[in-house]
């Protein structure tokens, strides 16, 4: 077999590899522990499985897209490098200082942010840009000596170089580096104007801390990586999975590895993305829930909802302004501790919580019998009889319901004077309310509404909840895609090779230099490009462009589309059109008089997505014959239920069944709650659609 495509997620508790032939079709997936101490091991196990299942070899393997969450993990974890700062003489305290104000304006318990560097690693250094990047005052070079000894002293391994105004000219940045690297050729150094090329110092500089925090580990990761699978006989370059959701290579992902940075879910909502244009569906939720935790992505109009920053390690999961800020191009989603392996705990106060603490693969639930002793709520799941044991896992993990049962008496059901099995409904109604809620206030946030949306759901625990979500966010539709449970893996398969760079250059509307902002574009697509052809060599490239714009003194800026091309005069008054048009709708009446600035413009180059036909439904519709039953605890009625049991590969387009149902396939169990039926359409997806009878 040739022309095949290799595609491995890495999450924090299982790792999902897919195998697809040239068409695109799935030829084998599976799922994997994964090996926390040596990630590239259970990687490499997943591959080897996945290979075996098809009877391809080494040499047919044409393409590999690699998604991890370890970069992410590292920074909340707090396992990376020894990380000082060198910002411009004057501006030593841009991390202590921040954003000037306190998340929680009366919380007197507040926890700030941890953002990496004590002050006392904090170094500066004379000369001075101005915001049009001309130099006021040169580098101090002969203040270098003293950076290397205050350095080694503090046995710094890595370090962020912000200075100011960087992002319009960098030279000084440059000159530090090149003096610091022969000083110290073994130092990791991390440039503001290459990690993130915007205005606003203090998330410049948290970004770049990140980018310097987690470098020397990535790069030892995506080296080890690397070498494993061309010792095995891999011939083609791998290329990583990105935030923004598309991919870049190993090279470029070592030099800027924040990048990484949730890109394990970027590449689940990509497959939602393309799941929705395929279905027509132009309001779309997208529902992501493995091991570990539980990803939302709203998305419209075939595309999700982007951002340029986002927050890491809240201190307070749900506040803004509670977590290292960090400014790059990245598919907006919200994330919270509830996966299959989030530990259930009652509180010094009698309150039952959830997560974020996860059992992780080792040693995993209490009834995976690997040593956990904790309850989960996968142990919950397992204790209202809604997976099938003997199924689990593709069968190749042995399932104890009584050690769920004895982790869930002991700690929760004991403390709340409840058995067993109210104790595991206790744990799946607060985990789906987490869920829900988090999804709730993400729509709120993003002046969306949850009830008009399909769901589309998936990842290992995905389809098992999502009636249970759904009913709490109001949401009457979901769609459970094939292989649902890798389908994050499946996403990056979807995704183009692209690179986007967002680089601030301040200009008023009606005095902007046309043929100086093209020259600027013209580099931004030469810098875009060579990192996009040195993972896709042929093809043609798309080449998207943006504006950030904003009424002169506000604080924060709409992004407005641009030609596909050089500017000309005439796109002046256009562009004004846009943004007045945009600005009504979002703040319901633009503001006449209002001079009209652009603080940054935006280039994204990618490969040509291959265009997809609307799914076909099927003719004809028949009931679903069941292949078995289990007794299952209904969360609707709270008493147990007999359900019947559905093998999904025997399930045919036009099929539809009733809840509650089970559907099982090798790597998740969709649940088909009682208020719930399921059909198959022409795509083998399944649709569960809420039935509200007994709510009139």
């Amino acid at each position: 077999m040739t022309g095949l495509r290799l595609a491995v997620d890495i999450g924090g508790t299982f790792t999902d590899t897919v195998l697809v032939d040239g068409t695109g079709k799935i030829c084998a997936t599976t799922k994997t522990p994964t090996t926390p101490d040596h990630p590239s091991l259970g990687a490499l196990d997943g591959v080897r499985r996945v290979m075996m299942q098809a009877r391809a070899d080494w040499g047919g393997i044409t393409g590999f897209i690699h998604g991890t969450t370890l970069a992410t993990n590292a920074l909340i974890e707090r396992r990376g490098a020894r990380v000082a700062t060198i910002t411009t003489e004057g501006f030593r305290d841009i991390l202590e200082i921040g954003y000037e104000r306190r998340y929680s304006q009366y919380d007197i318990n507040l926890v700030k942010p941890n953002l990496l560097v004590p002050r006392s690693q904090a170094f500066t250094i004379g000369g001075r840009m101005n915001a049009q990047g001309q130099e006021i005052e040169p580098l101090d070079h002969a203040d270098v000596a003293r950076l290397v000894q205050a350095l080694q002293a503090c046995d710094a391994q890595a370090v962020a170089i912000c200075l100011l105004h960087a992002y319009a000219n960098p030279d000084h940045e440059l000159q530090l580096k090149e003096l610091l690297s022969a000083a110290l050729p073994d130092l990791v150094i991390s440039l503001s104007h290459e990690v993130s090329p915007e205005a606003r110092e203090f998330d410049r500089l948290c970004t770049t801390v990140a980018n310097a925090y987690i470098q020397p580990q990535m790069a030892r990761y995506l080296h080890d990586f690397q070498s494993r699978f061309q010792a095995e006989g891999l011939r083609c370059p791998i290329l990583m999975m990105t935030a923004g959701g598309g991919m870049t290579t190993m090279e470029t992902a070592a030099r800027l590895p924040i990048r990484l940075v949730e890109s394990g879910p970027a590449g689940g909502a990509i497959l939602a993305a393309r799941i929705a244009a395929q279905i027509e569906a132009s309001e779309v939720l997208s529902f992501d829930m493995g091991g570990t935790t539980a990803k939302l992505c709203l998305i419209d109009e075939f595309r999700p909802q982007t951002a340029r920053k986002f927050e890491i390690a809240r201190a307070a999961r749900f506040i803004k302004g509670s977590g290292m800020p960090v400014r790059i191009p990245v598919i907006e989603m919200i994330e919270i501790g509830a996966g299959g392996g989030s530990i259930a705990h009652v509180d010094r106060l009698g309150r039952l919580q959830i997560g974020p603490e996860s059992a992780g693969s080792d040693p995993g639930p209490a009834a995976f019998a690997k040593g956990g002793t904790a309850p989960t709520v996968t142990d919950a799941d397992i204790a209202q009889g809604l997976i099938d044991p003997d199924r689990f896992a593709e069968g190749r993990l042995t399932i104890e319901t009584d050690a769920a049962e004895q982790a869930l008496t002991f700690g929760v059901g004991k403390p709340l004077g409840l058995s067993a099995a109210d104790a595991a409904h206790g744990v799946s109604t607060i985990v789906d309310e987490n869920m829900a809620a988090a999804g709730r206030m993400h729509a709120v946030e993003s002046g969306k509404d949850l009830g008009r949306r399909v769901m589309i759901a998936f990842g290992g625990n995905g389809p098992l909840h999502a009636t249970r979500v759904a009913r709490r966010s109001q949401v009457d539709r979901i769609v459970i895609p094939n292989d649902p449970g890798v389908g994050s893996a499946v996403g990056f398969l979807l995704a183009p090779v692209s690179f986007q760079i967002i680089r601030s250059r301040y200009a008023k509307l009606d005095h902007l230099d046309l043929d100086d902002l093209n020259q600027f574009f013209d580099a931004m697509i030469d810098e875009a490009q060579a990192v996009v052809r040195a993972g896709a060599p042929e093809g043609r490239l798309l080449c998207r462009r943006q504006a950030f714009v904003r009424y002169h003194g506000q604080g924060h800026e709409i992004e407005i589309p641009l030609p596909d091309r050089a500017l000309r005069s005439d796109d002046i008054s256009a562009l004004r059109q846009a943004f007045e048009a945009e600005y009504s709708r979002q703040f319901s009446r633009a503001v006449p008089g209002m001079q009209i600035e652009i603080l940054n413009w935006a280039l994204d180059v990618s490969t040509k997505a291959e265009v997809l036909s609307p799914q076909v439904q099927p003719e004809t519709s028949q009931r679903a014959v069941p292949v078995g039953h289990r007794h299952i605890l209904c969360e609707v009625s709270g008493s147990w239920r007999q359900a019947d049991l559905f093998d999904r590969s025997a399930l045919r387009p036009g099929d539809w069944l009733e809840g509650p149902a089970l559907i099982v396939e090798p790597q998740t169990t969709t649940f088909v709650s009682t208020d719930f039926t399921a059909q198959i359409d022409g795509g083998h997806n399944i649709w569960l659609i809420r039935d509200r009878k007994d709510e009139q």
